[in-house]
């Protein structure tokens, strides 16, 4: 069983129900994690000791707030009002843990399905996106991991070109991966709107439905936008259904032409957020 499971944000618990609602195995089947690991949910630390424990039989995505988690970690940026990362910042092996967050990815491919957290823009193949996220995984996993938080942050440049380099290069290929929600047809992102995808900004559209974009018939799986729900279509998922808001937990089977899809509830009450 190949099962993608959408953000789960520190919700360990409602993790291990969804992984029990649909019968996973880990010396069976499969899982991926479409990124927003920690953060804003209750155990941080847990659910990354359990994702860490299953080897091999889960990939992980990274999302904004795991990234957002290393960049503290590292000193380059301040802990936010509503962070919930403490006690895994306190943890005996959160060296460990921090760098097994580092060798995770920011895209892949798993079943026929691309893999990203946020989106992809409409100007990216399925080949360059994920040539692109490797170039990003290297930063991480290398010697200049602290450079590269310190330059991750920032809205600018809005746009791809390929020839964008150092700093500028990797901050758009984060920005797509772990942050897009609404672009215009030439790419250009809107990092302000967190709305469903009925309220995009004059001249956008949410990156799935951009007209004519290079992913067109590449079925993508995706998380991040909890605001938009659930979206099963026969190329698109749309797993964040607001687990860490009050939500519910969402996880679909896609291998051997089945499509089942496992929602758990995450009775949690934050104030929405990103």
């Amino acid at each position: 069983m190949l099962l993608l499971i959408g953000d789960i944000q520190g919700c360990d618990a409602a993790l291990q129900r969804v992984l029990d609602a649909a019968g996973f195995s880990a010396s069976r089947d499969h899982a991926v994690l479409l990124g927003d690991l920690v953060n804003r949910g209750p155990d941080s630390l847990a659910s990354l000791r359990r994702l860490q424990a299953l080897g091999a039989s889960a990939s992980c995505l990274l999302g904004n707030h795991d990234l957002h988690l290393l960049a503290v970690a590292h000193g380059m940026r301040a802990a936010q009002r509503g962070d919930t990362l403490d006690a895994l910042l306190a943890a005996p092996d959160r060296p460990a843990l921090l760098d097994w967050l580092c060798q995770q990815k920011l895209a892949l491919q798993a079943g026929g399905w691309l893999c990203v957290h946020a989106g992809v823009l409409p100007g990216w193949t399925a080949s360059q996106t994920l040539a692109l996220a490797s170039e990003v995984q290297a930063l991480l996993r290398g010697p200049g991991l602290g450079s590269f938080l310190q330059g991750m942050y920032g809205n600018q440049p809005a746009q791809w070109h390929d020839s964008l380099q150092g700093a500028e290069r990797a901050r758009v290929i984060v920005n797509a991966l772990t942050r897009l929600r609404f672009c215009t047809a030439e790419g250009v992102m809107d990092f302000k709107t967190k709305e469903g995808s009925g309220g995009a900004p004059a001249g956008h559209f949410p990156w799935f439905d951009v007209p004519g974009r290079a992913t067109a018939g590449q079925p993508i799986a995706f998380g991040h936008w909890s605001t938009l729900g659930l979206i099963n279509r026969p190329d698109l998922l749309a797993l964040d259904t607001g687990c860490v808001w009050g939500g519910r937990l969402s996880a679909a089977r896609v291998d051997g032409g089945r499509r089942d899809v496992f929602q758990v509830d995450c009775p949690q009450a934050q104030t929405p957020g990103v």
